[in-house]
């Protein structure tokens, strides 16, 4: 699948953790972060739906 960049800011303890995670689990930063984003549209759509 095709990527674009992505620009954003976020908080230093959130950067802090979520590389830590990152370095835990193996994998690329960038796989954390599009899983969490997957996962938050998951969580709207449902909410969508009622």
């Amino acid at each position: 699948m095709a990527r674009k960049p992505l620009s954003t800011r976020i908080e230093n303890d959130l950067q802090k953790e979520v590389k830590k995670l990152a370095i835990d689990l193996e994998k690329p930063l960038n796989d954390l972060l599009e899983e969490a984003i997957r996962d938050l549209l998951k969580k709207h759509e449902k909410k969508g739906k009622k």
